[in-house]
């Protein structure tokens, strides 16, 4: 018999906090790896190594029955969400964690465009003017004009794009299969979409190389946990404020350990996005009891 994890705004608020500092751990495994291996082979490896901690998760995944509709889902997120953790690890090993982090925050705000485009919800005005200020954030961060904008922050504009297709076609898996299932196919999925990319520029790792990278698929598989466990422990209007504790962490992981300066614009824009995003978060808890989109922040990578 499953037994349902405990909930309350309490327990939403923990798991959310756990989830930022096992995300922040993975982005200071992969700032530790370095650009040597390609972007693609590094998250490609990622996900295989990745892969035993699914052995807990087989009895649901052989027990999940999955419609034509479902596997298309899964295949469909699978591609998207391929794209996004490549350029998530080639934008890492460019630019700064806080600005890898702050750029995060914008796939909630594409969710909530592509829950308008594609799923028909209804964009009031309100939610309108809280995506303008979220993309005004992002302006903030990068500042073109001002300072150089490189390919590393133009590669985290698209991975938040693809993470936010990703996240619309996970609330639509998770509306019918658990959790365990929810992320097991996503692994396994992005995992075969990402081998062709990495076999096309393979570099030969070294032990230490793939000890790293194991690393990150043990925080990020956790980190992927802990985060369902808080969506499904409080409602959004309670997690989603916690997030901005990751941005913190973010900016004093990068300047204690890594020497990376603290950009007051990042910070502020940042927290920019973060307001409007937990503006949409309640408003929808306001008009609605249950959320038609997901309002997931972190890199899932």
């Amino acid at each position: 018999m499953n037994r349902r994890p405990p909930s309350g705004p309490g327990w939403g608020i923990f798991w959310m906090i756990v989830t930022g500092i096992l995300f922040v751990a993975v982005t200071a495994l992969v700032k530790i790896l370095g650009p040597r291996i390609p972007a693609a082979e590094a998250a490609f490896l990622r996900y295989l190594l990745g892969l035993v901690f699914l052995i807990p998760m087989a009895g649901s995944l052989l027990r999940a029955r999955l419609t034509r509709r479902m596997t298309g889902i899964f295949v469909a997120r699978g591609m998207v969400h391929t794209c996004g953790v490549a350029l998530w690890f080639f934008a890492m090993a460019r630019i700064p964690i806080a600005d890898v982090t702050a750029m995060n925050y914008l796939s909630p705000i594409y969710v909530t465009l592509g829950a308008a485009l594609f799923l028909g919800e209804t964009l009031a005005l309100r939610r309108i003017m809280a995506v303008v200020v979220a993309l005004l954030g992002a302006l903030i961060i990068l500042r073109p004009g001002f300072r150089e904008v490189g390919p590393g922050h133009l590669a985290m504009l698209f991975t938040a794009i693809f993470f936010g297709a990703s996240y619309l076609l996970a609330k639509l898996a998770s509306d019918d299969l658990p959790p365990a299932v929810v992320v097991g196919m996503l692994s396994i999925t992005v995992t075969i979409g990402l081998a062709p990319l990495a076999l096309a520029n393979w570099v030969a790792p070294n032990f230490s190389e793939l000890l790293i990278l194991s690393g990150v698929a043990c925080f990020a598989t956790a980190g992927h946990y802990t985060m369902t466990l808080a969506f499904r422990a409080a409602p959004l209007t309670v997690t989603q404020p916690v997030t901005f504790l990751q941005l913190v962490w973010a900016v004093l992981l990068g300047a204690v350990f890594f020497g990376e300066g603290v950009d007051p614009y990042v910070i502020l824009g940042g927290m920019v996005i973060v307001g409007a995003v937990s503006f949409i978060s309640w408003r929808e808890a306001v008009l609605k009891r249950k959320a038609v989109t997901p309002a997931f922040h972190q890199t899932k990578n």
